[in-house]
């Protein structure tokens, strides 16, 4: 059974229709929206600051999101898809967003609508990743701009994650 817990009094709160595998861990202040899904591993830990994530998005397998205390608290929007093992700290990713395998996203980062960051990236502190464009590299920078393919991709792909979330229900 998932580990869903409260810290200091403040448990997390799920909006509709979300799917939490039996070995994620929610804890603290977390607040989801409707329809989102934490993977196999995930754990996003509100204990120190808030998380606020907006609808349809996932946390993949190991991927773990969590905050800087009483300094950086994390925001994730809405059709985010934060991909496996993929470290979520104390930023902010805006709405239809993809972050890839293994990236890292810290403190003060703001990663804008539209954007990828690739597998394996490295977004450091304060970094602003624009809007329409893949960044990649460690530290990441901006390589090119997202494709048509790579859009559409970015709006379909939150409801293959509802669509594989409804095959454990």
């Amino acid at each position: 059974m998932a580990i869903i817990r409260a810290v200091n009094g403040v448990s997390p709160k799920l909006g509709n229709d979300c799917f939490i595998a039996e070995n994620a861990t929610l804890v603290g202040d977390v607040v989801a929206g409707a329809g989102c899904s934490f993977w196999f591993n995930s754990v996003v830990r509100g204990d120190v600051n808030s998380i606020r994530i907006g609808d349809r998005s996932n946390v993949q397998d190991g991927a773990i999101i969590h905050c800087t205390y009483q300094q950086a608290a994390t925001t994730i929007g809405s059709n985010v898809n934060i991909g496996h093992g993929a470290v979520v700290h104390g930023c902010e990713l805006r709405d239809h967003v993809l972050v890839g395998m293994g990236a890292i996203i810290m403190d003060h980062a703001v990663v804008e609508e539209y954007c990828i960051v690739a597998a394996g990236a490295v977004v450091l502190e304060k970094t602003v990743c624009e809007s329409g464009f893949i960044y990649a590299g460690t530290p990441a920078r901006k390589i090119k701009p997202i494709s048509p393919d790579q859009w559409k991709l970015l709006d379909e792909l939150p409801g293959r994650y509802q669509l594989y979330a409804s095959w454990f229900k």
